[in-house]
């Protein structure tokens, strides 16, 4: 029952983190569920929310160890290369508020 709560938990927040927050690429904005990057982050930064140990170096250090792939993995991108400032900052505020709704 409890891997389904924290099944569910984690879709959510992929869902939240897919529609919100996107990847910049010569001001071209690409929506993380369109890049099916959403449920990667949000398994990855959901021990942090659980746990009470959101910190945004934390998140800073997931988000580095994302590599994504260009030219059909010709080269490899971190994910927070690819993220703008603003999509950051709007990344902790997103986990900020999902976790005071945990």
């Amino acid at each position: 029952m409890a891997k389904t709560n924290t099944s569910e938990a984690i879709e959510a927040l992929a869902a939240e983190i897919g529609e919100n927050i996107y990847i910049d690429i010569s001001k071209w904005h690409l929506y993380l569920r369109e890049a099916h990057l959403h449920t990667t982050v949000a398994e990855r930064v959901y021990p942090l929310l659980t746990n009470n140990r959101l910190d945004e170096s934390q998140v800073i250090k997931i988000l580095e160890d994302i590599p994504v792939q260009l030219g059909g993995g010709k080269r490899q991108v971190a994910l927070i290369d690819l993220l703008p400032k603003s999509c950051q900052v709007n990344l902790m505020d997103l986990l900020e508020e999902y976790q005071r709704n945990l």
